[in-house]
């Protein structure tokens, strides 16, 4: 504790969304704040700081002004093993996540979503559903605005937050009211010592605090959640949503409509054929948001309603343009393999497939299958190719590597015959090419639409 009339020192490392909103939010609550950024913060990031007075460095790690802290709140993409981190932990002063110390700072509900896939979609949608049924209701967390700066807005009675694994890493206290967990499969496991049991606890992080008065729902038909709950048994009570089986408790597929079981009834929500959003993965995306906004006591008229009008999420199986019956799908957003498995069972017609960029240490063969039935040709999107290529050398006689984006659309343009599919959907982080997912799902967009 600094002396200086006890007010606390708090260091947010990385001035991002979520380290700026922190900051924000801790000087507003009286701490003596310092940002400390190891690469370029962006102009828009500087003129807040600078706007908001709060002291500030970056492209570099000062240890005099970090190590000072009482508590150090850290960027959600920094790893644990960089070496400014590890001296703030071997000083012993505690590193939080911006989840850990915002949530302090609201008296409002939480729904927590999280999960490989399906996080955004199932966030938007619940925040869509219950916009329509209550006032004050914020979306927040890896969509949007951090939820640091959200809570220092404070128009809010109930977050609905999409949660990282690497957001949940830095959790102790934080305890949603509902929890959501869409699925699991392995993702970021450079960040896991390559262990997906380590990825898996940190999803699980998520219901570690709650109790017998919280909700939690997950998908009951994915085997590593049942796995882990055979293992671990939740406090908080249980509605699983599943397309295989009827539950007791929790949602399902009863005669091509889904249904929501609790208190012994059992209640008819919408048929799945009119839901905005297709694909079987999107009915159990709308199945988890449905349960949440019943759970909150949201009419079900309300619910069927917005489960029919909801638009769907930029980046994600986004129609773009059809051209010579050739229909252009951008599905940037599925930086992994599950994801990408999810596009291509969607996806009704041969595909050529733009794949590529940072491999996080993907593991292929589960696509095999799809890609034998559906992939006419292979339109590589990386600086380094070469597992792509010697992945998927023997399911397809066509593949073509490029640099940029323009090029890779030109050349699915060149593939592509009419009633193909040409579609976006890299399995791979984008940060080789590209700033960030969306840069590159709009230089798709862009060059689709010069074609």
């Amino acid at each position: 504790m600094n002396n200086q009339n006890n007010i606390q020192r708090l260091v947010v490392l990385g001035a991002g969304e979520s380290g700026v909103g922190t900051a924000l939010l801790a000087k507003a609550k009286g701490y003596d704040v310092f940002v400390s950024d190891f690469g370029k913060i962006t102009d828009k990031y500087t003129s807040i700081l600078a706007e908001a007075g709060l002291a500030f460095e970056e492209e570099q790690h000062t240890e005099a002004l970090i190590l000072n802290a009482d508590v150090v709140v850290k960027s959600p993409g920094i790893p644990d093993a960089v070496p400014i981190v590890k001296k703030i932990v071997s000083k012993r002063i505690p590193v939080i996540s911006e989840i850990e110390f915002a949530v302090k700072y609201t008296k409002a509900s939480v729904v927590g979503i999280t999960g490989s896939n399906g996080k955004t979609t199932t966030t938007m949608l619940t925040g869509h559903v219950l916009s329509s049924g209550m006032e004050g209701v914020t979306m927040a967390g890896n969509i949007g605005d951090s939820f640091a700066k959200a809570v220092l807005d404070d128009q809010t009675n109930t977050f609905v937050l999409e949660l990282s694994s690497f957001q949940l890493d830095g959790v102790e206290d934080f305890c949603p009211k509902i929890a959501i967990l869409t699925n699991l499969s392995p993702d970021h496991l450079d960040r896991y010592e390559y262990s997906y049991d380590k990825y898996i606890a940190a999803k699980f992080r998520l219901i570690k605090n709650q109790t017998h008065n919280d909700y939690f729902i997950y998908d009951a038909d994915d085997k590593d959640i049942q796995n882990y709950l055979k293992k671990h048994k939740p406090k908080a009570q249980c509605f699983p949503f599943s397309l295989e089986k009827e539950l007791e408790q929790g949602v399902f597929i009863k005669n091509n409509h889904i249904v929501i079981s609790m208190n012994n009834e059992q209640d008819i929500i919408i048929s799945e054929s009119s839901l905005s959003l297709k694909g079987r993965h999107n009915t159990k995306n709308a199945m988890a948001a449905a349960m949440s906004a019943r759970l909150i006591g949201i009419r079900k008229q309300t619910i069927r309603e917005s489960l029919t009008n909801f638009q769907g999420v930029e980046h994600r199986l986004e129609m773009v343009l059809k051209i010579n019956n050739v229909q252009y799908i951008n599905d940037s957003k599925a930086t992994n393999v599950n994801a990408t498995y999810f596009a291509l069972e969607a996806v009704k017609t041969p595909v050529v497939w733009i794949v590529g960029g940072v491999d996080k240490g993907n593991d292929y063969s589960e696509l095999y299958k799809l890609v034998n039935e559906k992939v006419k040709a292979i339109i590589c999107l990386g600086v380094d190719n070469s597992r792509i290529v010697a992945s998927f050398e023997n399911c397809v006689d066509t593949i073509v590597e490029t640099q940029s984006m323009q090029e890779a659309v030109k050349i699915a343009y060149a593939l592509g015959e009419r009633n193909d599919t040409v579609l976006l959907s890299p399995c791979c982080a984008s940060f080789d090419l590209f700033k960030n997912y969306e840069d590159r799902g709009d230089q798709f967009k862009t060059a689709v639409h010069k074609l």
